[in-house]
């Protein structure tokens, strides 16, 4: 009998809203990452038929231009659809130990919120086309993801 081998699949579709404004900083390198927390919540009919609630909260990571656009055009409270996977991180406070945090990497965000009307006109808009961002994911921004923390 052969041993059983599952796929490596690590995908991930989540959509909330922005529980803080985007946290945009530069790795060592240069590299533009952008942090934010996203709130996401789910309806559904309890074993005695009554409507149930649950909201849990995850903090999405963000690299190079998808930073940059996230950290330039996201705001606290505005709607957004996540395609990233899920990745551990190990740190180590100040207070010693250990830690490891289980997060959201995003590789496209999309923006499901349009500029409000009656919003000031010097404020710019979202990326056109579906107003989404995408950055593409390198071994470089695995490597400066630990520098960063």
């Amino acid at each position: 009998m052969s041993e059983l081998k599952l796929p490596e699949i690590n995908r991930l579709l989540l959509s909330g809203r922005l529980t803080r404004d985007p946290d945009k900083r530069y790795a060592g390198d240069g590299t533009a990452v952008t942090s934010f927390g996203l709130a996401f919540h789910r309806r559904y009919r309890g074993r005695d038929g009554s409507a149930q609630e649950q909201t849990g909260f995850v903090t999405v990571m963000t690299y190079q231009r998808l930073a940059e656009v996230c950290g330039q055009y996201l705001k606290k409270g505005n709607a957004v659809l996540v395609e990233g996977r899920l990745q551990m991180r190990d740190l180590e406070p100040e207070r010693g130990g250990k830690e490891t945090r289980l997060e959201v990497r995003a590789e496209m965000v999309h923006f499901l919120e349009r500029r409000p009307e009656g919003a000031p006109a010097g404020e710019p808009a979202p990326p056109a086309r579906r107003s989404s961002a995408r950055g593409p994911v390198t071994e470089a921004d695995d490597r400066n993801e630990q520098e960063l923390f």
